[in-house]
């Protein structure tokens, strides 16, 4: 039986602006090798190109809480459709661009597109949905982000066999699904936050809502500073252990975004079971496996087992910190909420290659690769303590998430 949220229009709507979103800085992950390779003569290439998929990150970071203020004051749509432009123009700029640092630029004005997709696309979310819905829609859209970013990343791989360059031509993808947006996804009518116990159920918020939001961001930051160490430094990895075609490095994150799809809809059905502290410390764990055995392959089976491991684990940690953070906050916060969190994932993002890259300096891929899995045992540890001293007022049968 067909689940009733996917038969509404604007839960794929939601979802189809998601698969633009997260992954998107990974998107030219295969191609890395082979733009450092363009550019011989540039002394900071090798910065230069892990920056490439960073540098977004760090716009997102810092533009997504104002965002999210946008979207609060002008609606949804402006901010989405705005996003959406800027994104196709700045995405595609690497086809043509003649240097690095222009290519960079590029990437940096994509960060823009992508915080304005994602924080209004994550209030549009609040907005439609409530309770169980809520949550079960969370499960699909990560598991939408994923099967997009797994056909995205695995076309890559092919596109970059071919030439470095051509990976840029995915974020074309914004042109056909803008028109698409702009059927399937209204205008929330904004007299609910004039009364949201009518037409928001609980749009008052949970009591002391910010510090849920600001553990919820924390954790989310932290576990991207970790994770996003896979799209930056595994392709070097497997060029490393022997496996130096692109096409290797688009099927092992391939295998991370399916496993990732898969148990993001399965967190969404669990969580009512798992709870809000069970469900992102069983992401932790399942993170911290897969980060183990990446460190000890050699091979591409295991590399491929244990980044689907890691995928896994993401599925049950970022609905999670999304869904708490949206049900706690008030209706007419929930942009400045989504655009708080959307900006602690990139801030992770961006931060993750200046933590990870002096560990694989000094010590080597394996050794940073052990050192993600003890992190990630340590924050399932932490986020357990911490959340088990708040009450969770917004996940009782009513409100469930």
């Amino acid at each position: 039986m067909i689940d009733r949220i996917l038969r509404d229009s604007r839960a794929w709507g939601v979802m189809l602006a998601a698969t633009l979103t997260i992954m998107s800085n990974a998107t030219i992950t295969p191609a890395l090798p082979g733009i450092q390779a363009m550019f011989p003569d540039n002394p900071n290439a090798e910065l230069l190109t892990r920056l490439l998929i960073t540098a977004p990150s760090l716009v997102v970071a810092i533009i997504a809480p104002f965002a999210g203020v946008m979207v609060d004051r002008l609606g949804r749509r402006l901010p989405l459709f705005t996003g959406l432009g800027i994104y196709l123009l700045a995405g595609t700029a690497g086809l043509y661009l003649q240097s690095l640092e222009a290519i960079l630029a590029s990437r940096l004005a994509l960060g823009l597109g992508v915080a304005g997709i994602m924080t209004a696309q994550a209030a549009l979310i609040g907005d439609y949905f409530t309770g169980p819905e809520r949550g079960r829609l969370m499960g699909y859209q990560l598991a939408a982000v994923n099967l997009g970013g797994l056909i995205f990343v695995m076309t890559a791989g092919f596109l970059a066999a071919i030439s470095p360059r051509l990976p840029f031509l995915i974020y074309g993808l914004a042109l056909p699904i803008f028109p698409l947006l702009w059927r399937l996804l209204p205008e929330p009518d904004r007299s609910a936050e004039q009364n949201p116990g009518t037409a928001m159920p609980g749009g008052g918020g949970e009591p002391g809502w910010p510090v849920t939001v600001l553990i919820m961001a924390t954790a989310a930051a932290l576990t991207f500073v970790v994770f996003y160490a896979i799209p930056t430094q595994l392709p070097y990895h497997l060029a490393e252990i022997g496996l130096e075609d692109p096409r290797y490095a688009g099927e092992v994150m391939a295998s991370m975004m399916l496993a990732a799809a898969v148990s993001a809809v399965i967190s969404g059905l669990v969580r009512p079971l798992l709870g809000r502290i069970g469900t992102p410390v069983t992401g932790f764990l399942l993170l911290s496996g897969g980060f183990w055995i990446l460190a000890q392959a050699t091979a591409l089976p295991l590399a491929m087992a244990g980044t689907a491991l890691i995928g896994s684990g993401l599925g049950f940690c970022m609905p999670t910190f999304i869904t708490t953070a949206l049900n706690a906050a008030p209706f007419n916060r929930r942009g400045l909420v989504s655009g708080l969190v959307t900006s602690s994932f990139f801030l992770g993002q961006f931060l993750s290659p200046v933590a990870s890259q002096p560990l694989v300096a000094q010590w080597g891929y394996p050794a940073a690769f052990t050192t993600g899995s003890l992190l990630f045992l340590g924050l399932s540890v932490i986020l357990a303590v911490t959340l088990k001293h708040r009450q969770p007022h917004v996940d009782n049968t009513a409100r469930a998430q």
